[in-house]
């Protein structure tokens, strides 16, 4: 899910925080991907023409594989060199949200029974995709794809997006590539979306920048912290009531979510006394709920449990082609000439020297200290001094030899 509405709120108030990219503008970049997030991806993105999922003879689903095959030879060929995280095991105060997402699913697939009855293609297609779970074996065939691919990938202990924006952090990578708002919450110094897109979409990646945002916002990260917690976030059901604008005033105006609660539930508890007392009630208002632990909350995004960078080496290796064959053509139906034209990509790709990116042939120049700024100054002053006795001599010599 995300954060809920801070694409809108930083397009707004931090535009200097976006840059868009053409893929082949980030060659030479390491990019850490959230793996679960891209399986969901390609499991709705990539169909067949009536919107059903890929599937071979035997009826298994290859969507997930098509999308992580292609997709990432597509990346390695415009030299960007992708590493996937998988998300762990999931926090306890993540059980409420994912409880909810069973429940819709399950909405979702009688909803869906019925439109196979009454309603449209669309209504089929609609409800289908929102079906989509990711599975055990969706994660366990992915895992083996990449290790015959070449491609690192790692199990992080929690969420994935947390553990890409460690790797980010740490400098393993130069960004974390993920669709949701909440691996900034986490910490990712540069974001990029839409990066495993299919290229027909023609969507520029995006990047953003973590600390321009802080900067447009006029906040420090706890309070973006506090404020990303405000707008809705994965672990907390939102505050029915306060926007994303709303939000952003509160923030600004009482500094931490603890002072935004305590003002908010003075509100609350005047308007109940004013209903008491009579007074016309007024529709809609600001609800808190009754359990709503925002500590928690915030300490799973300021110290998420993540493996710390310096833990973890990625290394791209040369693909196992013949294993790529066994796997994808032999157990799961692709098509052996395009199967062995991407290894030979990967190969290719993946063992070559990397051209230095233009960027880095340039560092920035150290600004001279206050103190050696003041005894620069000082020295020419005193050979300004120097310049002006010595005009003066010219002067007096030059009077000298008209008279």
């Amino acid at each position: 899910m995300g954060i809920k509405g801070l694409t809108a709120l930083l397009a707004e108030h931090a535009p200097k925080a976006f840059q868009e990219h053409e893929i082949k503008t980030l060659f030479g970049r390491k990019v850490a991907i959230d793996a679960s997030m891209s399986i969901y991806q390609f499991l709705i993105a990539v169909r067949q023409k009536d919107g059903e999922l890929l599937t071979n003879d035997a009826g298994e689903t290859t969507s997930h594989l098509m999308g992580f095959f292609y997709r990432t030879i597509r990346m390695v060929e415009n030299g960007i060199k992708p590493a996937y995280v998988f998300d762990g095991k999931p926090p306890e105060l993540k059980s409420g949200v994912l409880s909810k997402r069973f429940e819709r699913r399950e909405e979702a697939k009688e909803e869906g029974e019925e439109a196979k009855e009454t309603g449209t293609a669309e209504d089929m297609d609609r409800f289908s995709r929102r079906t989509v779970k990711v599975t055990r074996e969706h994660n366990e065939e992915c895992r083996k794809l990449l290790t015959l691919m070449g491609i690192p990938f790692v199990v992080a202990p929690s969420e994935a997006e947390a553990q890409c924006a460690e790797l980010a952090r740490g400098g393993k990578v130069y960004a974390a590539g993920s669709e949701d708002m909440d691996t900034l919450t986490f910490g990712a110094p540069i974001l990029l979306r839409h990066l495993t897109f299919s290229e027909a979409r023609k969507t520029p990646i995006s990047e953003i920048n973590l600390q321009k945002a802080l900067e447009g916002l006029e906040m420090d990260m706890s309070q973006f912290i506090d404020l990303c917690i405000l707008l809705g976030c994965d672990y907390l059901e939102p505050i029915k009531g306060i926007g994303p604008k709303t939000a952003l005033k509160l923030i600004r105006e009482h500094g931490t979510l603890g002072e935004v609660l305590k003002h908010l539930k003075g509100r609350v508890a005047e308007k109940e006394e004013a209903e008491e007392e009579g007074k016309k009630k007024k529709k809609g208002g600001v609800q808190i709920p009754e359990e709503w632990p925002w500590e928690a909350a915030k300490e799973l995004f300021k110290k998420p449990d993540v493996t710390p960078s310096d833990e973890l080496d990625l290394e791209w290796k040369s693909p196992d082609i013949e294993g790529l064959v066994d796997f994808l053509v032999k157990d799961k139906g692709f098509n052996e000439e395009r199967v062995r034209k991407g290894g030979e990509k990967l190969t290719k790709f993946l063992n070559a020297k990397q051209q230095g990116r233009l960027d880095g042939f340039f560092t920035a120049k150290p600004k001279t200290s206050p103190a050696k700024k003041d005894k620069a100054e000082e020295k020419g002053k005193g050979k300004g001094t120097k310049r002006k006795a010595d005009d003066k001599k010219d002067t007096k010599s030059s009077k000298k030899a008209k008279k």
